[in-house]
């Protein structure tokens, strides 16, 4: 699944490529990827310049001149992929397929934009669980999915202290599935978890209570570490992937246990073990990382 550094890339990426176009057209195949009253489309969507692109957790917004906003969430497989219209000029960033790469539309095409001067903006997801949605922008901060979301820790008002608090209201659970709890804490996923609790050495299945405070400060230090350092690498795409300067993702060759297991842990080279911590495969050193 993208996750946050992932959906941040796909961000950056689309804000140097498609702000201050004009959306000419939209063609969909299936409708629960594109679930939006054509009276919707036709009066707020064709016609719209694009204003800005904004993330909030790992979802996607893309404000338009119309006052509304399409809301995108790439869920499982999805994945966006602008193609300019010059040969060759081309950003992608979500799941790492070959459709990142090969010509589109292909089958895993869901929504196609094409926009004024003919360059093409596709959603595509295999799985069909990703969607993208039309609304009015004023009600996003209202919206069900979105108020729930915790606090985004690249923001500076993620202070140790809010992150303290968040933590407090689940202190009887392992914190490996308090730190995936998008309502405690917003964007971080399977990877940057795993990541975030080799750096503090703390074991994924560790109640949150029962943590030292010193160590959850080096907690909150590491999420922030390895979600930046994975936006500066690209995101955890390990392949197909290229961003909008057409470079590939790289963050998983300096990962320290994820997917790494049966390999020398880097800090202390005893073999990094694979188990099952809040219903998900998670990677840990089980002597830097000890209950």
């Amino acid at each position: 699944m993208p996750e946050l550094p992932e959906v941040e890339t796909v961000k950056r990426g689309l804000l140097k490529l498609i702000v201050g176009s004009t959306i000419k057209s939209v063609e969909h195949d299936w409708p629960k990827s594109f679930p939006n009253p054509k009276t919707d489309v036709d009066n707020f969507l064709v016609g719209a310049s694009i204003i800005d692109v904004r993330r909030r957790a790992k979802v996607l917004i893309i404000e338009l001149s119309t006052g509304y906003s399409l809301v995108i969430h790439l869920k499982m497989t999805g994945q966006l992929v602008y193609v300019g219209n010059k040969p060759g000029y081309r950003f992608g960033a979500g799941h790492p397929n070959d459709s990142l790469v090969k010509e589109l539309p292909d089958k895993s095409t869901r929504v196609t934009f094409v926009f004024n001067d003919e360059s093409q903006l596709f959603f595509n997801d295999q799985r069909k669980f990703g969607w993208v949605k039309l609304f009015p922008s004023l009600v996003l901060d209202n919206h069900e999915f979105l108020n729930k979301l915790g606090p985004e820790p690249l923001e500076p008002e993620f202070t140790f202290d809010l992150f303290f608090e968040r933590l407090k209201r689940r202190k009887g659970s392992n914190i490996k599935a308090v730190l995936l709890d998008q309502t405690t804490l917003a964007g971080v996923g399977n990877i940057y978890a795993d990541e975030s609790l080799w750096g503090a050495m703390i074991h994924p299945s560790t109640l949150a209570g029962s943590i030292p405070k010193a160590k959850l400060k080096t907690l909150h230090t590491e999420i922030i570490y390895v979600l930046k350092l994975s936006i500066d690498k690209g995101g955890s795409t390990s392949r197909n992937y290229v961003n909008a300067e057409g470079k590939k993702g790289n963050y998983l060759e300096f990962a320290k246990v994820f997917r790494r297991e049966n390999q020398a842990c880097p800090r202390c080279s005893t073999t990094i073990e694979k188990i099952r911590v809040a219903g998900r495969g998670t990677h840990y050193c089980p002597k830097c990382q000890k209950v």
